[in-house]
């Protein structure tokens, strides 16, 4: 009989046959200049078990532009940073609008729904920037980046931040708005500047499996076994991806894949099988709530395949 490894990389081999098979690839997102420049036919898929080996196949390693898959990794380092404080101008509870709607700030005094709409990670952004010249705040971030994937050559796009802020008018307006509402403290300018550099850090499928490991593994470093995060915080994150990680796609992929994940309109997705693996696909095209659609289907059939849903097999 194969291994559990032999039989995961198998499972991976026939999953990336499949999806270069597929004519369905989505569209790449437009709004953002550079991100519109992006080959639509790529495909990526990384999978880190709990022993450490990894399953690859694709363009595992070309680097893309994660954009909000950044916000899980700036969340969890805010959240060391002030703790539970973070709630009183984040919420935890699912948008149902676009990623980057201004209605319900209207509605709700400038406090976002979530931590993973563009909104609640600017409020976010702005937490960790809070003491800080702008370039100290994302260099902490593109350090913890560093750390978790234990590779330092990961960078910052700089063409698509600049793109980002050339054409970033909802972000500023979503920013000015809760900024009336006291909920930044730091000039728009900066707390934005941040914001669009970390959305922009590019990285490939195998180095953004690597940095979800601790939240596939209570925390911890399975490798190293340093925590990271304590359990109760990592499983608390992993809660908010699941019913936040994909916009008004959130119960879409929760139904179809059953794991916590973070999607990017780089075509990105970064989920992780609690106590099993982390994982990491990566597919340009996207659905009509902005996330990659080969990417959720080469997951759910992942899940399917292995058995690892975490609403059972």
């Amino acid at each position: 009989m194969p291994s559990s490894a032999e039989h995961l990389d198998r499972v991976i081999q026939e999953i990336a046959a499949e999806m270069a098979a597929r004519p369905d690839r989505g569209t790449v997102a437009t709004y953002i200049p550079e991100l519109a420049r992006v080959d639509a036919g790529a495909f990526g898929l990384v999978v880190i078990d709990a022993d450490g080996h990894v399953a690859a196949a694709g363009d595992c390693d070309t680097p893309f532009s994660i954009q909000s898959v950044s916000k899980v990794f700036t969340l969890t380092l805010a959240l060391g940073m002030v703790g539970d404080r973070l709630w009183r101008r984040v919420g935890r509870e699912p948008s149902g609008t676009a990623f980057n709607s201004i209605v319900q700030l209207e509605r709700e005094q400038g406090i976002p729904r979530n931590p993973f709409i563009n909104a609640g990670a600017i409020a976010v952004t702005d937490l960790i920037l809070s003491g800080h010249k702008p370039r100290e705040a994302l260099g902490e971030i593109l350090r913890f980046m560093r750390f978790l994937a234990e590779d330092e050559t990961i960078t910052i796009d700089e063409a698509v931040a600049a793109s980002e802020q050339r054409t970033g008018f909802r972000n500023n307006a979503l920013a000015y708005y809760m900024k009336s509402f006291g909920v930044l403290d730091n000039p728009v300018e900066f707390t934005l500047g941040v914001y669009f550099h970390h959305c922009a850090i590019a990285m490939s499928c195998r180095q953004l499996a690597m940095a979800a490991r601790f939240l596939a593994h209570s925390g911890r470093n399975p490798s190293t076994g340093l925590s990271v995060v304590n359990p109760e915080r990592a499983r608390r994150i992993n809660a908010i991806m699941l019913t936040c990680g994909h916009y008004d796609g959130s119960g879409e992929f929760a139904y179809r894949v059953g794991l916590p994940g973070k999607s990017g309109v780089g075509g990105g997705i970064m989920a992780v099988a609690p106590g099993k693996a982390s994982i990491a696909v990566w597919s340009p095209g996207l659905d009509a709530a902005g996330n990659s659609h080969l990417g959720r289907i080469a997951l759910e059939s992942l899940t399917k395949r292995m058995g690892w849903s975490i609403f059972g097999a």
